[in-house]
């Protein structure tokens, strides 16, 4: 696996190298976004770990550009801004997730490791939490009580599911469940996601489902 990581601080750099290098993954950097961005429309990179604020082109900048070019290479932002509305913005500008300076490696691996989770299926059986999803019967079931969803419940829970711990952006959901473009959402994604919540009973203070404002949704283990 290869990693492209875009930081303009020499220590940052170095630190994340090493550790990268030493878990395995073939590490390039650059220390500006102008070089950031060459490197990675030049080569093909499995992740990209990009500083928000960088010299001569910011993370956002080299972000947009980068998926204006239809580039879907997973993108993790290292910032130190650490408001919803920031994030939201770096989520909206292109990026996959974010993670606050200063951060634990550990977890830094770890949402490294969920973006490069292939999309696959386990005998037609998806977890989440204390749910099972089973795409060859067709049923949902939370510990031993089996819910009742409609298709399309069920296509947008499955959908969550395989991308479990990703931004599902609302025009992607719109285009895979319904065959619709972004234009045609008219909240009906909200209702369907209400009414999962609802069916699934998922309390307030549960983060099986959480809506990202202005960008999709992510299911996440609460």
């Amino acid at each position: 696996m290869r990693i492209l990581v875009i930081e303009d601080e020499s220590g940052i750099t170095s630190f994340l190298k090493q550790g990268l290098e030493e878990e395995g993954y073939e590490v390039d950097v650059a220390a500006d976004g102008q070089t950031g961005l060459q490197y990675a429309l030049s080569n093909n990179y499995d992740l990209l770990l990009v500083d928000w604020m960088l010299p001569q082109l910011t993370g956002i900048e080299l972000c947009k550009t980068y998926r204006k070019e239809n580039k879907e290479t997973p993108i993790i932002f290292l910032t130190a801004r650490d408001t919803v509305q920031d994030a939201v913005f770096g989520l909206q500008a292109g990026a996959n997730d974010y993670i606050r300076k200063p951060f634990h490696f550990e977890e830094l691996l770890e949402r490294i490791k969920v973006q490069l989770r292939p999309i696959s299926e386990h005998n037609g059986m998806f977890t989440l939490g204390p749910f099972l999803l089973n795409t060859e019967t067709h049923q949902v079931f939370k510990q031993e009580e089996e819910i009742l969803l409609t298709q399309k419940e069920f296509q947008l829970l499955e959908y969550l599911i395989r991308h479990k711990g990703k931004v599902c952006r609302r025009n992607k959901i719109m285009d895979t469940i319904w065959g619709l473009d972004a234009t045609s959402d008219s909240g009906v994604i909200d209702v369907f996601i209400n009414a999962l919540r609802k069916k699934l009973k998922i309390q307030k203070d549960e983060e099986f489902i959480q809506t990202i404002r202005g960008v999709g949704y992510i299911a996440r283990e609460s």
